[in-house]
């Protein structure tokens, strides 16, 4: 039985390689060698000509926030735009909340 695959991710390079999950084995980007972020296996890539959504995700990513599936419900909300992005982190800063914590939420309070 074939392994399922997941994401790996190169903001550098804003390109995304499926490949067989194995936490002992560190991916490095073809183009550049510069490690690559395990994004998970609900990660959908935007274009490669779509920096908004990069710089998006670049804010998430480094946030410690992925793609993983969680059971049958998938990976749950995502901020999909910088202004939402924006939104999230003024509120993390105001209220005191984990900012991964508040990235992952549909609705700001």
């Amino acid at each position: 039985m074939a392994h399922a695959k997941t994401s790996y991710v190169c903001l550098s390079c804003r390109v995304s390689y499926k490949q067989p999950y194995d936490r002992t084995r560190q991916r490095v980007c073809p183009s550049c060698a510069e490690p690559m972020i395990h994004a998970g296996s609900a990660f959908a890539a935007p274009r490669q000509r779509d920096v908004a959504a990069w710089r998006t995700l670049t804010a998430l990513f480094n946030a410690g926030v992925g793609f993983h599936k969680s059971c049958c419900g998938g990976p749950g909300y995502r901020p999909r735009t910088l202004c939402e992005v924006r939104e999230r982190m003024t509120h993390a800063r105001r209220s005191g909340e984990p900012v991964a914590k508040a990235l992952t939420r549909r609705d700001i309070p």
